[in-house]
């Protein structure tokens, strides 16, 4: 488990600087694991549970190109993500590390401050060119608070 204020490298792939300074590690569970320290905590979007993993986790029930099945418990967990990103290592991942995983990580770019119309360029920009793959995902985001 990664140590109170501890933070991912910036420049480690993967991971997105929010405007606020936070670091958070966005992951294709399908590659093999990155690189460098593990998380303190993952959030694993997936339409089965995932194996265990050695540090703490969560799963949230989000099949390949949809929404999650529920959106309340959705929010909460991307809350706590964020939350649980200013005192460690927090990765967000799905099967390929674009679609799911974008979308989450724009709605975290968004609990830091990024305008919610704006989050899915952010993310873009700072992570990955094609992340959030589908227009619904798209509209999650901008509607997410």
């Amino acid at each position: 488990m990664s140590a109170p204020g501890a933070a991912w490298d910036p420049a480690a792939p993967g991971v997105l600087p929010l405007p606020s300074g936070r670091l958070v590690r966005g992951r294709g569970l399908r590659r093999p694991p990155l690189p460098g320290p593990e998380p303190g905590f993952g959030l694993y979007l997936l339409g089965r549970r995932p194996a265990g993993q050695p540090w703490e986790s969560r799963w949230l029930c989000w099949p390949d190109f949809r929404l999650p099945a529920d959106r309340v418990e959705a929010a909460k967990a991307l809350r706590d993500a964020w939350e649980r990103s200013a005192r460690q290592r927090v990765e967000v991942g799905c099967a390929g590390g674009r679609g799911r995983t974008g979308t989450a990580l724009a709605c975290l770019a968004v609990l830091d401050g990024v305008p919610a119309g704006e989050a899915v360029a952010y993310v873009r920009e700072h992570y990955d060119r094609h992340a959030v793959e589908t227009p619904w995902q798209r509209r999650f985001v901008e509607r997410f608070r």
